[in-house]
């Protein structure tokens, strides 16, 4: 076994089901092993921006690893802001980069794709991702392989793993895999004890999902758990489309002054509120309607448990629901769930497309087709997700990247088998929409609406006087043909609905929608947002 074999192998031990990237020099070593060696399937892409995104959406639906593979410096430095995304939205990333070998290292000369020095760029994932290493040593290797990936996992962040070049295809031993860590019981014992107390002693208790229930694979434990405490359950704007499968009772996504006033009142007035995996960001809680006294919540994330001034360390988010589950028996109570209002039936007429007119034909097709998983960009196509039942759902609610959409909605194919909705502005189409045209060869068809009103329309409701926020009517629909699929431009309620239905009968090639909307038509939901983030950040 050679050393990239050796890592090919550990990939896949802990959860990696394919490979995207991009070839280079400094990784055709590597590349020539993935290939021959056919441990993990790997996917082309076209830019590297666009393989970190695939590479993200694999890691955040399925539960495993993620796995970019690049060339050093061109690509792996093209790759930072899709692993910075990674980082900040907590997804188990694997950056495999190739590296100079260790003769040209010492050559004296400057080296192509090189930066300031020849550790530039591992000195730049440091910052982004929570483990490195450099496989320059083959006895050592196995051992650097086994605890990076373990703090992939446990952490649920990036690491950074560079192969120099005259490294891939050195004798290696197999990776063994890095012992469980343990957890204190009597600690364990005694936070879930503090957590059950205050949940008992609160007239209102809440339980809100986070990204972490999913990251680590307990959307049906939390739904189980909140149903033995009867307790009301929401997600996040970050983690809209948690427990969408599970039999928990979801009353619906919290957003502040943007959300039903129902739910926000529930959530701003619990005096026990159960953040299980939440990131405590603005995207999240910066809207509240009433800011929350965090001092009053009961937050596990990051491996820690703090309530009020105290916080219980190396407390991992699956020992604590496992242990609440141990210790709460089913009452027999139910908690009643009020069903959350999505628009339906929507009017197939000569009336101009709105982004609520997508969200309810979406709920349509999928109320006659059965739901499909969606991958959004950031922007308005988000907010309308918010309109969408709940479905699997995939997007950069709080690093907010553009571009995020398309090549996500072909990593959750790729790791699904799922045909997928993709949701995308057209800003966001014109960085990373291109990726479908790899779909031909892969086999992917996902369906593709695109919100084009010729504008960063999110950027220009903040800054309505700038001219900059203008964008061309590209013709994306006329481009879809050369790329491998079909394309249609909307313009009427009428046209949508038949693209969709089109789409939903077509299968083997993409559907691209391209879908006219004037501009400064949003959302009810981005309306209600951007009018409270301007009430909330007025001088008082």
């Amino acid at each position: 076994m050679n050393l990239t074999e050796s890592l090919l192998h550990a990939l896949k031990a802990h959860g990696a089901r394919q490979i995207f990237g991009i070839p280079g020099d400094f990784a055709l070593p590597y590349f020539r092993v993935i290939e021959q060696s056919q441990i993990l399937p790997l996917y082309t892409l076209s830019h590297e921006p666009g393989v970190g995104f695939a590479a993200d959406a694999c890691a955040r639906i399925g539960g495993g690893l993620g796995v970019a593979a690049v060339t050093y410096g061109a690509g792996a430095l093209n790759m930072v802001n899709a692993v910075a995304s990674a980082y900040a939205e907590k997804a188990p990333l694997v950056v495999l980069s190739g590296g100079p070998g260790k003769l040209e290292s010492r050559s004296g000369f400057v080296l192509h794709h090189q930066a300031k020095t020849l550790d530039s760029q591992f000195e730049i994932f440091k910052e982004i991702t929570c483990d490195q290493v450099r496989l320059d040593d083959a006895a050592r290797a196995p051992a650097d392989i086994a605890r990076a990936l373990a703090n992939c996992l446990r952490q649920s962040r990036p690491v950074y793993i560079e192969i120099p070049r005259d490294m891939a295809a050195v004798p290696c031993l197999p990776v063994q895999a890095a012992p469980d860590e343990q957890v204190d019981p009597d600690a364990l014992d005694a936070c879930v004890s503090g957590i059950l107390r205050r949940l008992r002693e609160a007239k209102a208790p809440v339980l809100m999902a986070g990204v972490e229930v999913r990251r680590f694979g307990l959307e049906d434990q939390v739904a189980e758990l909140a149903n033995r405490l009867a307790l009301p359950v929401v997600t996040s704007f970050m983690g809209r489309g948690l427990l969408a499968h599970a039999n928990a009772p979801l009353m619906g996504t919290y957003l502040g002054v943007a959300g039903q006033p129902e739910l926000t009142q529930m959530v701003e007035n619990s005096d026990g509120l159960l953040l299980l995996g939440e990131i405590v960001s603005d995207t999240n809680f910066a809207v509240s309607e009433k800011k929350i006294d965090m001092r009053k919540t009961m937050r596990v994330l990051d491996g820690e448990v703090t309530m009020g001034y105290h916080t219980y360390a190396d407390m991992p988010l699956a020992a604590v629901v496992g242990r609440l589950l141990e210790r709460v028996e089913a009452t027999g109570k139910v908690f009643t769930v009020k069903q959350e209002p999505f628009p339906r039936h929507m009017v197939a007429d000569e009336a101009p497309i709105t982004p609520t007119d997508i969200a309810t034909a979406v709920n349509d097709l999928m109320a006659e087709h059965g739901k499909l998983p969606i991958a959004s960009d950031v922007g308005d196509c988000l907010f309308t997700a918010m309109d969408i039942e709940h479905t699997a759902l995939v997007a950069p609610g709080y690093y907010a990247t553009m571009g995020y959409g398309v090549p996500a909605g072909l990593g959750l194919q790729a790791a699904t088998g799922e045909r997928p909705l993709i949701l995308v502005g057209d800003g966001a189409f014109q960085m990373t929409g291109w990726e479908l045209g790899n779909c031909r060869r892969y086999g992917w068809d996902p369906i593709v609406l695109l919100f084009n009103n010729a504008s960063w329309e999110m950027l220009r409701t903040f800054q309505p006087e700038s001219s900059f926020n203008d964008l061309d009517r590209w013709g994306f629909a006329e481009m879809a043909a050369g790329m491998g699929g079909d394309g249609i431009r909307v313009n009427t309620r009428a046209e949508l609905k038949a693209a969709l239905d089109r789409a939903m009968a077509t299968r083997g090639r993409f559907q691209l929608i391209d879908i006219s909307i004037g501009r400064g038509v949003l959302s009810d939901t981005l309306s209600r947002f951007v009018a409270g983030v301007k009430r909330l950040n007025q001088p008082q």
